[in-house]
């Protein structure tokens, strides 16, 4: 599978930041992640949300004004620093702010959605490149947890990839749920991807259990156990195929995005609603590594493998970037700048043993 040479990276100014002013926990995890990333204060818009899973249309449009007022052309994508709200109606908030909102899709939420052009994308400003800003909530379980998820994402940068790093792993799982397997068609082949200190796996399992060092695992299931067993390097990504992984509140039946960020994972990805299994609007397996692979950072790598992503919601520490390169300090205010050449394909290739 072929993706474009990147055109740069996001860094940290070029982000927004948004905080919930009704919730501590979007107050305090917001305060520790402008210190970690060195958000300058007009990065930062602050405004009350309420507290609950799902917006309404009205409250959106709010919401999206406020944004859209506040953050100017510097401004390429976005961190929201909250759990809930995670949807507007059947649709993931990630998505809508994106995206806009379709009044009519809930009605058919099986059906194709709205395609992103931020899909596959050799651009290192969405906002410039698409008028698009892409972004991703800094969600946990509680205060501590969300701390401790931003110092996975900024511990992260510039680890990966070279000689001093040692190898990493890249699993997936076919397992035997065959409506929630059907990535199984897109994964890479298994083997050593050298340059890069990669392992690529392909397993038949129906559950993760015992594997270490992980980068990326992805899956097809309703429900995960054995993720204690695991062991994450920081920056790791992780989602599973299931239809409601997106409901970040959700207690009971199906497992959410949210126990991959538990159980040590950076960033994550889930439907907030009944999408059906089209591929489309999941992860794409390889467009997924091969992104983050080339040093884009996991707000670009996640958005970029989902060519559909109304109905799914990007979880975790944005600017996590284990193949860039080490940020400066964050008391020293970090340029956007642009690495890369042109648009050239990069393709993953097995080496042999």
């Amino acid at each position: 599978m072929a993706v474009p040479r990147s055109q740069g990276r996001l860094m940290p100014a070029d982000l927004g930041l948004v905080i919930n002013t009704a919730d501590p926990y979007s107050v305090a995890v917001g305060a520790y992640y402008i210190q970690r990333r060195g958000l300058q204060p007009q990065q930062v818009l602050r405004l009350e949300l309420p507290l609950r899973a799902s917006l309404t249309p009205e409250e959106f449009a709010q919401l999206r004004q406020r944004i859209e007022a506040h953050f100017g052309d510097a401004t390429q994508a976005l961190a929201l620093a909250w759990t809930t709200p995670y949807a507007v109606q059947c649709q993931s908030i990630t998505g809508v702010l994106a995206l806009g909102f379709d009044p009519d899709f809930c009605r058919r939420s099986c059906d194709r959605s709205k395609p992103s052009p931020y899909f596959n994308s050799a651009s290192g400003a969405p906002w410039r490149d698409h008028q698009l800003r892409p972004s991703m909530l800094l969600a946990a379980r509680d205060v501590e947890q969300g701390k401790r998820l931003i110092d996975r994402g900024v511990s992260a940068d510039g680890r990966l990839g070279r000689r001093w790093s040692g190898p990493a792993n890249v699993v997936y799982l076919s397992t035997s749920d065959v409506n929630r397997n059907v990535r199984h068609r897109l994964f890479p082949p298994a083997g050593p991807v050298r340059p890069l200190g990669l392992d690529v796996q392909v397993l038949q399992a129906d559950q993760p259990r015992d594997l270490q060092r992980l980068l990326l695992l992805q899956t097809g299931a309703a429900q995960l156990s054995g993720l204690d067993t695991l062991g994450w390097v920081d920056g790791a990504l992780a989602d599973h195929l299931t239809s409601f992984g997106g409901q970040l509140d959700r207690v009971g039946g199906q497992s959410t995005a949210l126990e991959w960020l538990d159980s040590g994972a950076t960033a994550s990805y889930g439907t907030v609603s009944e999408p059906c299994n089209h591929l489309q609007k999941f992860p794409h397996p390889q467009l997924l590594l091969l992104h983050y692979a080339q040093g884009e950072t996991a707000i670009e790598a996640y958005w970029k493998s989902v060519a559909w992503p109304l109905q799914g919601v990007f979880i975790g520490e944005p600017l996590a970037s284990p193949f860039g390169p080490v940020l400066p300090a964050p008391a020293v205010s970090s340029p956007s700048g642009v690495v890369g050449g042109g648009v050239q394909p990069v393709v993953m290739r097995r080496q042999k043993p």
